[in-house]
């Protein structure tokens, strides 16, 4: 593979992962190539870095795919060169003890070098898969941090950190940082090691965790999740911007004939100036219907929250939530709140949505249509939030073609891939009959669909 090769596959496979790049961005990164030192990796790193990343939450997924285009090391390099996998538990015994305590020496004087060559010697020690030999061996991370457990080692290195003099509370969160940091170095390499045997394409469209805007609600880690709540109030910013660009292009109505062909009587009868009728932008109402059951909640949490952060943009918002009771929740999003209060008052209000602890989509719906049926009208769009699966029990669809009919507009938002509604409980495909199903599994999807919404209307 030739160096143009590895450059094409690295952009390819950074798009992939859910970065932007366009042609011209990849020719900047080439540019920006031609007048660095190719003999330090990381100034080639930072090469890259400044040509393709756009925002800092994607510079993660980025250093992933870069570390398996453009390794640090080859084969076992220098601190795996020559060391033979440890097949059982029998022989692990003495160099697993070894290693714990070189480990815990590294970890305790923050030695980069040092934690990057144990890396490297967890993987080739304790990661080779079962059954497999020298030269034929698939490598796992998980199996090599299942044997050497970093995280029991927490304990004796914040104790270590106390006796330097640093307070209790830094040193669990500098002890935390360095195990998570050697946790990367292992879980890199083992993608290093795997993408030498199948190829560094297979490894990124395998391994690599998307970008945050691009991660599945449902795939999230608490990490994770925090990640995505700061990401909320950016992404609604960058639509406002949108929005309001978007609002000005559009803001000339139709010709208007009559006021041209007055105009044109000053230039002999010529229409050197054409005139336009005013547009006079419809902001409606919006209703949210949200399953706030199991891994569903965090997904109607975000979009409840970038409601919340766009509310501007609608003339009202009501919200509720269900299980198989309904909540009524639009206080939480009067003017002025507080976020934090905000989502502390939602998780309130969702602890009461449940009477019986199994999600019902049609006695939720029934219990909505007959207690806040007058939320839905015509000057209102109504939005239902859920994965549809409503473990066998009725689904109450004509209720939901009644006010989906009264609506100017419905939608139904699903966190699930299009591949599984309508499999096992999930009436997706039924409920998609009636109100149009839109796939929404992360936080690009939603905002697509948000900017959809809030685009104002003309009225009629």
């Amino acid at each position: 593979m030739t160096l143009l090769d590895t450059h094409i596959g690295f952009v390819e496979a950074l798009r992939s992962a859910g970065l932007s790049v366009s042609l011209a961005e990849g020719l900047d990164a080439i540019s920006a190539l031609e007048r660095v030192q190719w003999h330090d990796r990381e100034t080639v790193r930072a090469a890259y870095a400044a040509t393709l990343v756009k925002r800092q939450p994607q510079r993660v997924t980025f250093d992933a795919v870069f570390d398996i285009y453009y390794p640090r090391l080859i084969g076992g390099g220098v601190a795996g060169d020559g060391l033979e996998p440890v097949d059982g538990p029998q022989d692990a015994g003495p160099q697993l003890e070894r290693f714990r305590e070189a480990l815990a020496a590294a970890l305790a004087s923050a030695d980069a070098q040092a934690l990057q060559d144990l890396a490297v010697e967890a993987v080739a020690r304790f990661g080779a898969m079962p059954g497999r030999g020298p030269g034929l061996s698939s490598w796992s991370a998980y199996t090599s941090l299942q044997r050497v457990s970093p995280g029991e080692l927490m304990d004796r290195l914040v104790r270590g950190l106390l006796a330097a003099g640093m307070e209790p509370e830094q040193a669990e969160r500098t002890a935390g940082r360095r195990i998570g940091d050697f946790t990367r170095l292992v879980e890199g390499d083992a993608r290093r090691r795997i993408a030498e045997e199948k190829g560094p394409e297979h490894v990124a469209g395998v391994t690599v965790r998307p970008t945050i805007d691009r991660l599945d609600f449902t795939a999230a880690r608490r990490s994770d999740l925090d990640e995505m709540r700061r990401e909320i109030y950016p992404l609604a910013r960058r639509l406002a911007a949108r929005l309001t660009k978007e609002q000005h292009a559009r803001r000339r109505g139709p010709l208007d004939v009559r006021r041209t062909v007055r105009a044109s009587i000053a230039t002999g009868g010529v229409p050197l100036e054409t005139h336009h009728r005013p547009r006079r932008p419809h902001r409606t109402d919006l209703v949210v219907l949200c399953d706030v059951s199991g891994s569903v909640a965090n997904f109607a949490q975000f979009t409840l929250m970038l409601v919340y952060a766009l509310r501007e943009a609608f003339s009202g918002v009501r919200a509720f939530t269900f299980v198989d009771d309904v909540v009524e929740v639009s206080d939480t999003f009067r003017q002025g709140a507080d976020v934090v209060e905000v989502m502390e008052s939602l998780a309130s209000s969702i602890s009461q949505a449940a009477l019986w602890g199994r999600t019902n989509y049609g006695r939720a719906l029934t219990r909505f249509a007959e207690e806040h049926g007058d939320a839905v009208g015509p000057r209102s769009s109504l939005l239902v939030l859920g994965d549809g699966r409503s473990n066998y029990s009725d689904l109450a669809l004509p209720v939901l073609a009644d006010l989906a009919g009264r609506a100017r507009h419905a939608w139904w938002l699903n966190p699930e891939h299009p591949r599984h509604w309508g499999t096992g409980d999930s009436a997706a495909d039924r409920y998609g009959e009636v109100v149009p199903m839109v796939e929404c599994r992360n936080l690009a999807q939603l905002g697509e669909f948000v900017h959809e919404v809030v685009q104002p209307h003309p009225t009629r």
